[in-house]
């Protein structure tokens, strides 16, 4: 039986509310830091944001990194697949004259043909056709991803299953499927930054917040291999996992 009072302690960060796509209960506090990427994505998409008059935000959360773009364009809208994430981003950006979407499937997007000078993407699934379909000639689509190598050493450590679905999805594959339907390559990078997890309240908290990376994650599952963690923490400090993003800019045909 596991009596530790700080691993205890730190185990109550499961009730904590997480909503929108807020990590600054963790990292405003400086219990999770991120390793700088190469780029900004705020500076890829800034200037395209600001001087397009149609521009689709894909994956928009809760609509919090879209709202401090403003001055917003004549035309925006923005789409959000996560149902808990729909109404924040509704209720925020909406009020705003945003025009707010949810959808089910990437490859039918609830748009018009050459609807968007620019489309922008953080961290959201996408079909390249698609994308194509809804840009004006000559639009631009910049995206940031995350990599199919994201966050593996976390599950390896926690005794959990290792996700392979997404292996192939690098650098690489992302712009074979872009060339493939109709884009030319702008710019591309690819990064392996490590996140800093300080204390096991914050991974919880973080597993609670992405629930696709340990599907089904639980305190009683994961209680022995979260307190092994608990203790490899205290010993050293923290505990670095590598993370895996990569950067397109793309320009339709």
């Amino acid at each position: 039986m596991i009596t530790d009072q700080a691993f205890e302690f730190h185990l109550k960060d499961i009730e904590t509310p997480f909503s929108g796509w807020d990590f600054s209960y963790i990292t405003n506090t400086e219990r999770m830091n991120g390793e700088p990427l190469p780029w900004s994505y705020t500076s890829y998409v800034l200037h395209y944001f600001r001087s397009s008059h149609s521009v689709l935000d894909m994956g928009t959360g809760g609509g919090e990194f879209l709202e401090a773009l403003k001055p917003f364009p004549k035309k925006l809208a923005a789409t959000e697949a996560y149902p808990p994430n729909l109404p924040i981003a509704k209720s925020r950006l909406e009020p705003q004259g945003v025009i707010v979407k949810g959808f089910e499937d990437d490859d039918t997007l609830p748009f018009l043909d050459a609807e968007f000078q620019f489309v922008m993407n953080k961290h959201d699934s996408y079909s390249p056709k698609e994308v194509h379909r809804i840009l004006s000639a000559n639009g631009a689509f910049i995206t940031q991803q995350v990599g199919g190598e994201d966050m593996k050493e976390l599950n390896r450590v926690l005794d959990a299953p290792m996700k392979s679905e997404y292996d192939h999805w690098n650098l690489n594959y992302a712009v074979q499927e872009l060339e493939s339907s109709g884009f030319s390559i702008v710019d591309a990078k690819e990064s392996f930054p490590s996140t800093r997890f300080y204390d096991i309240g914050a991974v919880i908290y973080y597993l609670k917040a992405i629930p696709w990376q340990i599907p089904n994650f639980s305190i009683d599952r994961y209680r022995n291999a979260l307190y092994r963690l608990h203790k490899n923490i205290e010993n050293n400090g923290f505990i670095d996992i590598p993370s895996h993003r990569f950067i397109l800019h793309a320009a339709k045909k």
